[in-house]
């Protein structure tokens, strides 16, 4: 692992050839990505049971500095919608001070890992754990939406269950509400997709919802909730840094939802830079990408905001807005900010059944509904996968589900590759072997058996050598171990072989190794073994394999000899 982090920002590379038409490309998309993000990140901060102006603060100096310490060339950063299942409960139970606090530990976690070169990490989570928690954030999402799209008085529990159970006892929506959030969430589904490369139709429709409010005066005539009516009215600047007030403990408390953040958001944020990478035909530097988002982390932790990751969305209307740099997502990040200086009194009139509309077609559209389909296709292992990582997001909460998958299928993995290694005797084996590792041809001397390693000899499978040998009944003069095909050792199996070296030894016999690979001579290198059985019973190939078990055999025989 190496611990030397070069910290170099991809805006700096895209600096040296920037050039005017780049600007204005840049500041269009930047426009166009900002008047995106607004509404959105307003709706976020709602659902994760945050003032509306979170939200925006959030977008601003986050999404800033994610474009200007990130490592990707086109990377929109601002709060997720997958992050509301988990800071929903976390604001609910510990209050809005907590997030900030998760937010500062998390960007910590994430400089870390960037710092530590662990950026490649992320891509060995498992498809199906994505896709599984992905599907049930969309959920999720949408259940946080009910009070706000049906215009309820009641307050919904914050779990799934809890929220179906309340329903089912008491529904009493307001009817102008609920048309207004069907109809704006027809309009944003349907809006045309040439005319929402230059007009977000999300923006649009918040924005004639806004002008309806105030013409036909929604709250006061017919009950429908605004921004000002709900929180009063936003402030038109950005807050002051100050440090969390919570006690130690209730940092300690917050750990493990702060990592699981750092975990979700590396995930989104990389997973959004490959894609963007596949849009662009470029390639993002992971580590670099995940110090920017810890530092941008940080910052929200010290501005009060939310956690702050990359976001596929609003990364992909960046790069079909024509955005080329990072400047594109610092100009996104100034849009709104300028309308937050200019505008934030005229937000108190925006109805939440409109943001809610926005939210819903952006869960809808999040979701990995098509994986479905497709699940009796899958090899039975990840379709239990999926289903325990989506059940569990929707039934429980994300740290469990994504825990339990990731659990669930590292045993699975574990099966799959126990279940393609064994150990058996080689009694004629070709299998395009060279001349000098075939044993088919060879005489094999009395006392002498010949054992062969397939696969992983891991902690999953090296009981089947123990196995194997004991099927033989008595143990041979000299043991021939053929490690040519065990492409991986580890502790276990490690332990499995100096068990065997002693169990011979003991019964004054002999052990061979045979062919072994990179990994394994290695591990038994640096693990001491190859000094206890010697670098001569150590061979390249099945022929001096032989060689070397005849002379051991032409000693032991003199050697009785002597002894009579």
């Amino acid at each position: 692992m190496e611990f030397a982090f070069p910290f170099r920002p991809k805006l700096v590379d895209t600096l040296k050839d920037y050039s005017a038409p780049t600007f204005f490309a840049d500041l269009t998309s930047g426009l166009i990505v900002g008047l995106v993000a607004l509404p959105l990140s307003i709706a976020l901060a709602i659902a994760s049971g945050l003032k509306p102006e979170i939200g925006l603060f959030t977008a601003i100096i986050g999404g800033f500095l994610v474009s200007a310490l990130g490592g990707s060339r086109v990377q929109i950063g601002g709060p997720a919608g997958a992050f509301v299942p988990l800071l929903a409960p976390i604001v609910l139970v510990h209050g809005p001070e907590a997030l900030v606090v998760c937010a500062l530990m998390a960007g910590a976690i994430l400089f870390a890992l960037g710092a530590c070169q662990l950026g490649s990490l992320i891509k060995y989570i498992p498809f199906p754990v994505v896709t599984g928690f992905t599907s049930g954030i969309a959920i999720i999402i949408i259940s946080t939406q009910i009070r706000d799209f049906f215009g309820l008085q009641q307050k919904l529990p914050p779990d799934f269950i809890g929220k179906l159970r309340a329903l089912v006892e008491s529904f009493q929506p307001n009817w102008p509400t609920v048309l207004l959030a069907v109809a704006a969430t027809l309009a944003i589904w349907f809006w045309p997709k040439k005319l929402g490369r230059r007009l977000p139709g999300s923006m649009v429709i918040v924005i004639l919802a806004t002008v309806a409010s105030v013409f036909f005066q929604f709250h006061e005539k017919f009950g429908i909730v605004t921004l000002g009516s709900a929180f009063g009215e936003m402030p038109r600047r950005l807050p002051s840094p100050h440090w969390p007030s919570l006690s130690f403990e209730e940092w300690r408390v917050l750990v493990p939802a702060a990592m699981t953040i750092a975990v979700l958001g590396a995930i989104e944020s990389l997973l959004s830079a490959v894609v963007s990478d596949g849009m662009i035909d470029d390639r993002h530097d992971s580590n670099q990408e995940l110090m920017g988002q810890g530092i941008a982390n940080m910052a929200m932790g010290f501005f009060g905001g939310m956690p702050v990751t990359g976001v596929i969305a609003r990364t992909a209307t960046n790069i079909r807005s024509g955005g080329q740099t990072p400047v594109a997502g610092m100009i996104h990040a100034l849009t709104m900010l300028v309308i937050l200086l200019v505008a934030a009194p005229l937000a108190k009139n925006i109805p939440l059944a409109a943001l809610s509309a926005v939210l819903v077609v952006v869960s809808l559209r999040m979701g990995e509904w098509h994986q479905f389909t497709r699940l009796n296709r899958w090899p039975k292992s990840d379709v239990l996968v999926f289903l325990c990582a989506f059940i569990l997001t929707v039934a429980v909460d994300l740290p469990t589900a994504v825990g339990a998958s990731l659990v669930l299928a590292s045993a699975l993995l574990v099966k799959r590759l126990a279940e393609t290694a064994h150990v058996e005797a080689d009694v004629e084996v070709t299998q395009g072997d060279s001349p000098g590792q075939q044993t088919t041809g060879k005489i094999i001397p009395d006392g002498v058996m010949v054992f062969r390693v397939f696969g992983a000899f891991f902690f999953g499978t090296a009981d089947k050598l123990e196995t194997s040998l004991r099927r033989t009944g008595e143990l041979p003069e000299v043991l021939i171990l053929r490690m040519r095909d065990a492409l991986a050792l580890d502790a276990t199996g490690l332990d499995a072989l100096e068990d065997l070296l002693e169990k011979l030894r003991l019964k004054k016999k002999d052990l061979i190794l045979c062919g072994p690979h990179s990994q394994p001579l290695f591990a038994l290198t640096r693990a001491g073994f190859l000094d206890r059985i010697g670098a001569e019973n150590v061979c390249g190939d099945m022929e001096s394999s032989l060689a070397r078990a005849r002379q051991i055999l032409n000693q032991n025989k003199n050697k009785n000899a002597v002894d009579r």
